[in-house]
């Protein structure tokens, strides 16, 4: 079974270790953010101008096999150097990566030779094989002036702004998709998108022009994992207006199943209708690693993952 998941961050480091718990034969493919401007891939891009590394190297991390050798590697690469000299802050990973990439220029041959020092169950792709911006428009991202929309460019300082986004953009506009992640999209059984953050690392594949385009072309199913709780980012929504954000910005995006944690949904008739909406079914289920921490347990998502993509591939 051809699963791709996207995204970035812990959202998709989740999604990637479930998939990994699932005991089936499943080929696994990561497509990942590229816009991340933040910490240590932050000084890198700007310092070397490379692809930041850092969500690539999570998803690495998460897709690591579990013998002892791959995993000693897999905790090498998110050992983060302590101190205040210039490798402090740095994961060891990111250093690697940036050294493949700089060795073979071309992040997918980096990626590939990567994942085989963790002996990576999986692939791990980026979205574009040049980095891109983020900017959005915030209404009252300038607290003395609430009512306004500022713009506000760069993924850390969106994540990190007051206020509640309209609308976000990749800079450039039109970026050039990864052609071997469109191609894993196009042959791909299962989508799946979420959780994470919503405007910053799931809807940024959605403004890739190519990678929309297969999205609507495959013939994959396709599963949205809803968040557990608003972030920073998205607390004007809710989740409702999560799955109304995806067709927002691709008009022609369609899901099959919406998988939520039955405590996180207050209204399970909005959510549903929401759903419904986009051609979904609503799947509730136990999904956190406990009643008051809003993190997505792997081995629960495992749980909940496992019958809905086996009776969507029969």
């Amino acid at each position: 079974m051809r699963i791709v998941a996207f995204g970035g961050g812990t959202g998709l480091s989740a999604s990637l270790r479930a998939l990994r718990a699932i005991p089936a034969s499943l080929d696994i493919t990561a497509i990942v953010t590229v816009g991340d401007n933040g910490g240590s891939s932050g000084r890198l891009r700007l310092d070397r101008g490379a692809l930041p590394p850092g969500d690539l190297r999570q998803a690495l991390a998460a897709l690591a096999d579990d013998d002892p050798v791959s995993r000693r590697s897999a905790d090498l690469f998110q050992h983060r150097f302590a101190g205040t000299d210039a490798l402090a802050g740095h994961p060891v990973g990111n250093i690697v990566l940036l050294g493949l990439m700089e060795q073979f220029g071309d992040p997918v041959v980096a990626l590939e030779h990567a994942a085989a020092m963790v002996r990576a169950q999986g692939r791990v792709l980026p979205m574009c094989r040049l980095p891109v911006t983020l900017e959005a428009d915030i209404r009252g991202g300038d607290p003395a002036r609430p009512d306004d929309i500022v713009t506000v460019q760069g993924q850390h300082e969106i994540a990190v702004s007051p206020g509640d986004i309209e609308v976000v953009r990749l800079l450039p506009p039109a970026p050039e998709a990864c052609p071997e992640a469109v191609a894993a999209v196009l042959s791909a059984d299962w989508l799946l998108f979420g959780p994470g953050s919503w405007y910053t690392s799931v809807i940024p594949h959605l403004l890739v022009p190519e990678l929309a385009a297969a999205v609507v072309k495959t013939r994959a199913k396709r599963l949205i994992t809803l968040n557990l709780a608003a972030e920073g980012e998205t607390g004007g929504l809710s989740l409702a207006d999560h799955l109304g954000a995806l067709t927002r910005y691709l008009p022609d995006f369609r899901a099959d199943i919406v998988l939520a944690d039955g405590d996180a949904v207050e209204d399970p008739a909005t959510v549903g209708a929401a759903a419904r909406s986009m051609g979904a079914r609503l799947a509730l289920g136990r999904l956190a690693v406990g009643r008051t921490v809003p993190r997505h347990d792997p081995p629960a998502l495992a749980t909940a993952l496992e019958p809905l993509l086996k009776a969507g591939k029969a």
